[in-house]
């Protein structure tokens, strides 16, 4: 990157938050503090007010701002593949702010740009299995629960744990996670009295009320997952290959931590404390279902048949 690119690309940086440390400048363009204290002179000497603020970094006055920037060709193409993936493993709110932003982005672009987003969103898809529609759970709750993240506010939830009914629960969001096909959202529950992870596509109502609480008084989403790999230590992982035949009733499968689809199967893995309740949830899914490791699981599968065989042949006799 020339100079005149990378002085550009920094103030764009410098209009991206309240405060940029010189640091994050240097390491986005790989260049010394040395350099960017010279692009940032040379910056403040073209007559862009920057303020700097001693061991914090460098801002932008209040009122400032830069003139729209065309977008390049590779920059406007990562936009596309995002909204692809925007597009499966987001909500109905999510869905609809992108493709706003999404048409004021290809607004700005030249014609064979636009001619070129148009080849390439035709010939770009992402796959994955479609959640079951439920229309008592809208899943149209992503934007409010960003809000409530940042502004530090309680959420009031009508919420559906799997096998359970609904209960209302007043929560405090500390973060948004995505995994094992579905966003959740991680916050401590003031009914439990400690941390949940509540499924978004489970919450059948979502409002936000006017009750702020101090983050303070919470860990952070990172000390949480952090937390949380530390307990997997002591957990067993399972995989399982699941039959297309079975896996299409799969709003009955829970607690999956990895997907992968096979084709004619699906392969899914699992994190347990004990094999006891597993084994038995899988015998309900019967030849449909192929346990791949561990062989501890497989030997209490195979005792469990031999005990079920045993029942049924004493009722046979009797």
């Amino acid at each position: 990157m020339n100079r005149i690119d990378r002085l550009t690309a920094i103030l764009i940086q410098l209009q991206t938050k309240k405060v940029v440390r010189a640091q994050e400048i240097a390491d986005r363009f790989s260049i010394t503090l040395r350099t960017v204290y010279r692009d940032v002179k040379a910056l403040m000497e073209a007559g862009v007010p920057i303020g700097s603020e001693a061991g914090t970094g460098y801002f932008i006055v209040d009122g400032f701002h830069l003139p729209p920037v065309m977008f390049s060709r590779d920059e406007a193409s990562a936009l596309i593949m995002a909204g692809k993936l925007i597009e499966r493993m987001t909500d109905a709110s999510v869905k609809e702010a992108f493709e706003s932003a999404l048409m004021k982005i290809k607004s700005v672009l030249n014609e064979g740009d636009k001619d070129y987003l148009e080849m390439l969103q035709a010939s770009v898809e992402v796959s994955r299995f479609p959640a079951p529609q439920n229309e008592e759970f809208p899943n149209n709750f992503l934007n409010d629960i960003q809000q409530a993240l940042v502004n530090k506010t309680v959420l009031s939830l009508a919420y559906a744990a799997s096998g359970a009914e609904v209960t209302a629960r007043e929560v405090e969001p500390i973060g948004l996670q995505y995994y094992s096909g579905a966003w959740h959202l991680i916050a401590w529950c003031r009914l439990r009295n400690g941390y949940r992870d509540f499924r978004v596509d489970r919450i059948k109502a979502l409002t936000q009320t006017p009750q702020r609480f101090d983050p303070r008084n919470l860990i952070s989403l990172q000390e949480y997952l952090q937390t949380l790999m530390q307990s997997y230590h002591e957990l067993h992982k399972v995989v399982v290959r699941f039959d297309q035949s079975v896996y299409q009733y799969r709003r009955y499968i829970y607690g999956a931590v990895a997907e992968e689809d096979l084709g004619d199967s699906v392969r899914l893995t699992f994190l347990v404390s004990n094999f006891d309740w597993l084994s038995h949830w899988l015998l309900s899914f019967g030849s449909g279902v192929t346990i791949e490791s561990p062989d501890e699981l497989r030997q209490i599968m195979s005792n469990l048949v031999e005990e079920l065989q045993e029942h049924y042949l004493k009722m046979s006799a009797s």
